[in-house]
C-alpha cells in the first residue's frame, strides 16, 4: 500500500511538472491552448492529490494533518485548490504560475522525504527516483536549451549572409530569419521552466543524500546562473521586446554560460548530480 501510494504522487508530481511548464508559457505569451491544457492537467493532479488525502484519511481514521508530512500535503492540496479556483474565476496568470511553483515544490518535499516512510526499501527507492527524475528534467532543459542555440547560431549566419547579399544555395538552406527567430525563443520558453523544477528536485534531493550540503556550492551556484542568464534573454525579449542579432547573440552567451556550468563548475563541485 505504501509503495502504490507512492507511486500515485509520483505520477502527480510528473503530471504537475507539465502543468508548471504549460502556465509559464500561458504566462508569457498568453496562450490560451496552453491555459486550457494546463487547467485539465491540474485538475487530474487535483483529483489524484484528493484520492490520496481521502486514503490517508481511511487509513488513520482521522483528518492527516498532525504530523509536519501531513500537514505539508494538506498544504499542497489547498493551493492546488486554489489555483484551480483561481483559474475560473481570475485572468491572473503571474499569480497562477508561481502559486503552481511553490505547490509542486512542496509536493516534491512530501514524496519524496524519506523520514515519511515506514519502510527502508521503499524510502531509498523514491530517493533514487528523485534522483532520476531530477537528472531527465535537466538533460531535456539543457537539449532545449542547445536546439535554441543551434537556432540562433543559424539566425547570425543567415543574417551575414543577407548582409554581405551573398545569394546561394547556402542561404536557401537556411529558414528565414523570423522562424529562426522564434523558434530559439520557444524553447528557451521550454526550458527555463523545466531547469527550474529539476534544480528545485535537484536542491531536496541534495538535502536527503548530500553530507553538508550548502547553497554556495559550485555546482548549485552555476546551476542559478544558468537560470538568470536565460531569465535575462526572456526579459529582453518580452519586457524590452529585443528581437533579432543582439538577442541572438545574448542567447549564444546564454548556452556558453551553461557550458561553463556543466563541465566547469561541475568539476569544482563537492557532488555531481548524477552521483547516487
Amino acid at each position: 500500500m505504501e509503495m502504490s501510494l507512492s507511486r500515485i504522487n509520483e505520477v502527480t508530481i510528473i503530471l504537475y511538472a507539465v502543468c508548471v511548464l504549460l502556465y509559464f508559457i500561458d504566462f508569457l505569451n498568453n496562450n490560451r491552448k496552453a491555459k486550457q491544457a494546463a487547467f485539465w492537467l491540474l485538475s487530474i493532479v487535483w483529483l489524484l492529490q484528493t484520492i490520496f488525502l481521502f486514503v490517508r484519511m481511511f487509513e488513520t481514521g482521522r483528518f492527516p494533518v498532525l504530523n509536519v508530512f501531513e500537514g505539508l500535503y494538506f498544504y499542497t492540496w489547498v493551493l492546488v485548490t486554489l489555483s484551480v479556483v483561481l483559474n475560473r474565476v481570475l485572468k491572473a496568470e503571474f499569480i497562477i504560475f508561481f502559486t503552481n511553483v511553490i505547490g509542486f515544490m512542496m509536493m516534491a518535499i512530501h514524496t519524496f522525504a524519506p523520514s515519511q516512510y515506514e519502510s527502508a526499501a521503499v524510502s531509498s527507492q523514491l530517493v533514487s527516483e528523485l534522483l532520476l527524475i531530477h537528472i531527465t528534467m535537466a538533460i531535456l532543459s539543457y537539449g532545449a536549451f542547445s536546439l535554441s542555440f543551434v537556432f540562433s547560431v543559424l539566425y547570425t549566419i543567415q543574417y551575414n549572409l543577407l548582409k554581405k547579399k551573398k545569394w546561394g544555395k547556402r542561404l536557401l538552406r537556411i529558414e528565414d530569419l523570423s522562424k529562426l527567430d522564434h523558434m530559439s525563443y520557444v524553447l528557451n520558453v521550454i526550458g527555463v521552466p523545466m531547469l527550474l523544477l529539476s534544480l528545485i528536485l535537484g536542491s531536496i534531493w541534495a538535502y536527503i543524500k548530500v553530507q553538508n550540503f550548502h547553497w554556495y556550492d559550485a555546482k548549485v551556484l552555476g546551476s542559478f546562473m544558468v537560470i538568470l542568464t536565460y531569465g535575462i534573454y526572456l526579459y529582453m525579449r518580452i519586457v524590452k521586446e529585443l528581437q533579432g542579432k543582439s538577442v541572438a547573440f545574448l542567447n549564444i552567451a546564454s548556452f556558453l554560460v551553461l557550458l561553463i556550468n556543466f563541465f566547469l563548475f561541475g568539476s569544482l563541485s563537492r557532488f555531481h548530480f548524477w552521483d547516487s
